[in-house]
This record gives structure tokens, sequence and C-alpha cells, in this order.
């Protein structure tokens, strides 16, 4: 059975997507370019630390808390619908963020962002695979889109920097309002319409895997903040487990669950899965402890810090474009395996960074090794996420995929934060604090080699190369 064809013409394909790209960007970027405002936004509202970090924990509860509902939304309801409901959230959040009198407002708008970008994210990648057909034209798109993911953080610190900088943390919120607006403008004249489908949307298991997710999000986020120990961590983590156990058993006896769990029973989607949550802990990990490294002990400005990592997107813009031109079924395993231990090795090199460190030496060479990784990864992760799978399931399924990138994130990143510490003994100072450095940048590499290794012993099933006839119009 032949692949679908939306009708669009390739004009319109492309700008499409750009549109999705666009999103994606907005919603990646989400996420760090307030990271260069924290100590602005912390002197004008007078707050703690603590109290500050809510500006960013409240954006990562609520993406990774209601991304599989959004996914789920957007199969039901209509994708560019949905997709549309998350970018005007997100605009709405970024305007309010903008405004924010308080910083209670301004915690509670970011919580809004993240909602939006759980809304759009996955129905942009539905949308993609519903625009473009499987094969080489969903190949070449999927690099482009993994470009724009790839890339996104790195210049949103950037971007983030240079805005606070020059204009104030606000105007940090107020770009994102605009490019909102941008997006919104396209989605009509340039998505595909779709139609609601007649399934039921699984409200409670929704509430559940939503507050499920939250909770582990927030307990590991807390762990490092107030200590593993503490009674909001561990009763955080366990309600965690029971409410994702109890969606798991809920989620069985259903005829039409929020997450089939069928999907895991392909190999490709467990694989993507993985690479996603080691993808994120690896390079989420060098982002976060570069900017520590780079402020603490070489004494560069938070500017010149957010410079430092801008090499990652040219580099994953690049691999990108070569993972595209490799990408097919038969190479997604090879391409998910490479970045994955490319990710390690570039991670370890930083392993030798010492107190009198030069960029060019130390610095860069890890930057470029993982960034290669991103970039020849990120595609093939995308697209073997949704292997196999009827394109009715795309938006959860993308979902499922962006939720292990998130737990990655969080939980990886918690894990090398208590490695770091543990390790350096809780010093304060910077230069007393390298070794332990060392030993979370030795963590996330063995991490990488493994992640890679394991991919690389799972048996994908054999390639069809003829047309899926899962690729039936939603």
């Amino acid at each position: 059975m032949a692949a679908p064809d939306t009708g669009l013409p390739e004009s319109r394909r492309r700008w499409a997507l750009v549109l999705l790209a666009g999103a994606l960007a907005l919603d990646t970027s989400g996420a760090a370019v307030i990271n260069a405002a924290l100590p602005s936004i912390g002197d004008e509202y007078a707050i703690d630390s603590s109290t500050l970090q809510w500006a960013m924990t409240a954006y990562s509860i609520a993406f990774a808390g209601f991304l599989l509902f959004g996914g789920r939304l957007a199969d039901v309801l209509g994708r560019r619908k949905i997709f549309a409901v998350g970018v005007v959230l997100f605009a709405a959040a970024s305007l309010g963020a903008a405004l924010a009198p308080t910083v209670g407002v301004l915690i509670a708008a970011r919580a809004v962002q993240g909602i939006g970008a759980a809304l759009s994210g996955p129905a942009s990648l539905a949308l993609l695979s519903q625009i473009f057909p499987q094969g080489p034209q969903r190949n070449r798109a999927l690099a482009v889109y993994a470009a724009t993911g790839g890339s996104s953080f790195s210049a949103g610190l950037v971007v983030g920097g240079a805005l606070t900088d020059f204009l104030g943390w606000r105007s940090v919120f107020a770009v994102s309002v605009l490019a909102g607006v941008l997006i919104l403008a396209g989605v009509r004249a340039l998505l595909p319409a779709g139609r609601r489908q007649s399934r039921p949307l699984d409200i409670p298991g929704a509430i559940v895997v939503t507050l499920g997710i939250g909770l582990v999000v927030y307990g590991v986020s807390q762990g490092g903040e107030v200590g593993w120990g503490s009674a909001q961590v561990l009763v955080s983590l366990v309600l965690a487990a029971i409410g994702l156990a109890g969606f798991v058993v809920w989620e069985k006896g259903r005829t039409e669950p929020l997450l089939p769990m069928s999907i895991f029973r392909s190999r490709p989607v467990r694989a993507a899965s993985l690479t996603g949550a080691v993808f994120y802990t690896g390079a989420g990990g060098l982002l976060f402890f570069s900017p520590l490294y780079a402020q603490g002990i070489l004494g560069y400005s938070p500017f010149e810090s957010a410079l430092a990592v801008l090499p990652v997107g040219v580099v994953v813009i690049i691999s990108s474009q070569v993972a595209g031109r490799l990408m097919s079924p038969a190479a997604y395993k090879p391409l998910m395996a490479a970045g994955l231990l490319l990710i390690g090795g570039g991670v370890t090199l930083w392993v030798g960074t010492p107190e009198d460190g030069s960029y060019w030496v130390h610095m860069l060479p890890g930057i470029v090794v993982m960034s290669t990784g991103q970039g020849l990864g990120f595609g093939a992760m995308t697209a073997a996420t949704l292997e196999g799978l009827p394109l009715r399931q795309h938006g959860v399924a993308g979902a499922v995929n962006v939720t292990a990138q998130q737990i990655g994130n969080s939980v990886g990143l918690a894990i090398l934060v208590a490695v770091s510490s543990g390790v350096s003994g809780g010093a304060t100072h910077p230069a007393d604090q390298l070794s332990g450095f060392h030993a979370a940048y030795w963590v996330a590499g063995a991490l990488g080699l493994l992640g890679g290794l394991t991919v690389l012993l799972t048996r994908f099933p054999k390639v069809d190369t003829a047309p899926s006839a899962s690729e039936e119009r939603p």
C-alpha cells in the first residue's frame, strides 16, 4: 500500500517544515533562554536561589508531565488544532512572564509555557510525519527537524545572554511572544487540517500519568536542593512510583488506552527511548557543567560562557545533514549507536579539563565530538520512534520519546550532580569542585558507551523497503 500523500504542493511542504521546526526551536529554547536571565530576575525580585530555581523547574515539570496527554490530544482532536493551542498557550504565557509583577506570576507563567510546549511538541512531529511520506522525503525533513532540535538549546543560551545583557531579562520572554505570533500566522495556510477521531481521551489515565511524571521530575529536581533523604523528595518519588504503576495497570485494562503498551513491543521504539534518555543525560550534563567550568574556573562572563557552546548548534546542523543523507530504516540503529558513542566520547574528553585550561584545547574538542553525535543520532532516534506504528499513534509515540528525553535530562542530570557533589565533598569554590566535575564526566561517558553498545546489540526487525501499510491517514 502506498504511503499517504497529503496533496500539499512541494513549496507548501517546505514552508510547513519551517513552521514546525520554528515551533520546536521555541519549545527547546524555552528551557535555555532563561538561564542567563536568572541572576537578573533574582535581583529584581530580591529572592534567594531556592525560589529562583522554580522559574526553571516549573517549566520542566509541566512540560514532562503533560507530554503524553498532549500526544493523545493531537491524535484524537486533530494535530493542527492542538499544535495551534499549544503555541497560543506558550505565547500568552510568555507575555505573562514578560509583564510579571511578582515572582509567583513568573513561575505560573513558566508552568503554562511548559504545558503549551507539551501540546505543540508531539503535534508538530505527528504533523511532520503526516505531511512528508515515509521514505527519502521524510528522512530529509527529519534531518532538518533534528538539526533544529539539537541546535536550539545552545542558541537559546546565547540569545538569552545577549538579550539579558542589552535589553533586560523581560526581553527574553517578549521575543518568544513575537515568535509565537509569527508561527500562528502560518498555521491555517500551511498545515493540513486533519479531523477529529471518535476515540476517548482517557482522562483518568491522563491525570494519573501527568501527576506521576510530574512528581518524578519534581522529586529529582528537589533532591539536589534539599537533600535526597528529605521527606518531600521521598514522598514525591514514592507517590510517583505508585501512580505510574497504577497507570500501567489501568492502561492494560482499556480498549482505547492513552498509551498503548503495544508501542513498547517495537524494538526500534524501545531503542529510541533509551537513546533519548541517554542523549540528554550526556548532552544536558555537558551543557550544565560548561558554564560552571567556564565562569567559575576560567573566568568567563555569562555571555562569553554562552558563546563557548555556540559551536554545538553549528556542528549539529552539519552532522544532521550528513545523517539525513544516510537515513533509512536500516541505518537507524547504527546512527543512534554512533550518536550515543560520540556523545559519551565527547563528554569523556572533558575529564582532562584543568584549572588553567584553554577553550581551544580543553573545551572545544569535546563540544565538537558530542555535537557530532547529537546530529547523527537525533533524526534516527525520532524516525525510529515512529517505525512500524500507524499514523494515528504518531502523536503519542512522539510524546513517549520526548518524555524519555526529559526524564534523561532531569533524572540523569540529578545523578551527575549528585556524583559531582559526592566526590568534591560539597565544596563551594569552583576550583575545588573540579574533581567532582571530572567524576560526573566519567559517569556520563560510561552511560553513553553502554547506551551505544546496548543499541548495537538490539536486534531490529528485518527492514521492509516497501511503504508501510500502517501509513494510513489520521
